[in-house]
């Protein structure tokens, strides 16, 4: 039985007052009904099956897991359609790379309904994309990147991500009051406003453009001391004869040339002369450019709000194959999420038992 199964009658009830969009468990084969492969043309896709894994602390509780080594993935399932409007949007799902994943990705894409989920590919327009992404050890991060005004935006903050073998929970939490949040296993990992942590909006100051540096603007902040000068017994060649050198007795003048003994580092040599620098006077500190309003900038206050969402993604690329997603929510109610992974700590331990063998 899953780990949230002991809260099946809780959750009935209580979704009876939270908007839950999707719930995919991959409760048994009927998933196979509800998800649709990609059949777009020009790449080779993997396929995912159901199952624990290697190692597992519920033998019943099974996640779909990609299968082939070096495969893209391509696989969505769409939903009854919603607007985020004047409420939250959560998006939650478990990851679970027991291949030790050297380089791939983990996160899911969220669509509105424009998706033709037979012809979804890498270029597909989505309306969020949040989750795990590894590559070697350079890049070890959660991407969360919205979509504004039909741009992709990155988020300005790293995030890490897990990078282990076991089960993890990602959460992203988005709130009518333009902020959001990011969870892993349920504890906070970051935090912000959606206007501070994306570039979703031109920027509300500028720079100046009628503004420019005065000429006598001095930011130097040394000078060379004019009263210093260089004294007479600096110049020194940076090389010199070696005076232990001798010419060797085989050596023929009219065959060989005129020896000469090989250059050595001069040890009397000081490199170029520079003045000492002293405190300049006439300096002013660094000029800042002022800013002004930005003309193009405007505020939304209604940044949060997707106006319509009705499909969920793996669009992914994976050189080792193996990682085991399962628990997929979309819901309006962030109390409903931390209770559909409220067994997670028990199959993580129940997981580092049995991976301690693999």
């Amino acid at each position: 039985m899953k780990y949230f199964a002991a809260l099946v009658v809780f959750a009935y009830l209580y979704a009876v007052q939270a908007s839950v969009y999707l719930e995919e468990n991959f409760d048994d084969d009927t998933w196979e009904k509800n998800w649709v492969y990609s059949k777009h043309p020009g790449k080779e896709f993997g396929k995912f099956v159901r199952t624990a894994g290697k190692f597992f602390s519920d033998e019943e509780n099974k996640g779909i897991q990609t299968s082939e080594d070096a495969r893209f993935y391509a696989l969505s399932r769409k939903f009854a359609p919603f607007s985020t409007e004047g409420k939250d949007l959560v998006v939650q799902f478990t990851v679970k790379h027991e291949q030790n994943i050297d380089c791939g990705g983990g996160y899911v894409k969220v669509f509105d309904c424009s998706l033709n989920s037979e012809e979804m590919h890498g270029d597909s327009p989505y309306r969020l994309m949040f989750g795990p992404d590894i590559c070697g050890p350079g890049t070890k991060k959660v991407h969360v990147i919205i979509n504004h005004n039909e741009k992709n935006v990155l988020i300005n903050k790293d995030i890490r991500c897990k990078d282990d073998v076991y089960t993890h929970a990602y959460t992203l939490i988005v709130r009518p009051d333009n902020t959001y949040e990011v969870q892993i296993d349920g504890e906070k990992v970051e935090s912000g406003e959606l206007e501070a942590d994306w570039d979703l909006l031109p920027p509300k100051k500028i720079k100046d453009p009628e503004a420019s540096k005065p000429e006598d603007w001095d930011d130097r902040a040394t000078i060379p001391d004019p009263e210093d000068s260089k004294p007479e017994d600096w110049d020194r060649p940076e090389h010199i004869p070696d005076p232990d050198a001798t010419k060797p007795d085989d050596w023929d003048d009219e065959m060989d040339g005129e020896w000469e003994p090989p250059m050595i580092d001069n040890p009397e040599y000081k490199g170029e002369w520079k003045p000492k620098q002293i405190d300049n006077p006439a300096y002013k500190g660094s000029w800042v450019h002022p800013e002004i309003d930005n003309p193009e900038y405007s505020p939304v206050p209604d940044l949060y709000k997707q106006p319509e969402i009705c499909g969920i993604g793996f669009d992914l690329w994976q050189v080792k194959s193996g990682t085991i997603f399962d628990h997929v929510l979309i819901t309006d109610d962030v109390e409903y999420a931390q209770k559909a992974i409220a067994g997670l700590k028990d199959q993580q331990e129940g997981e580092y038992i049995q991976g301690d063998t693999y």
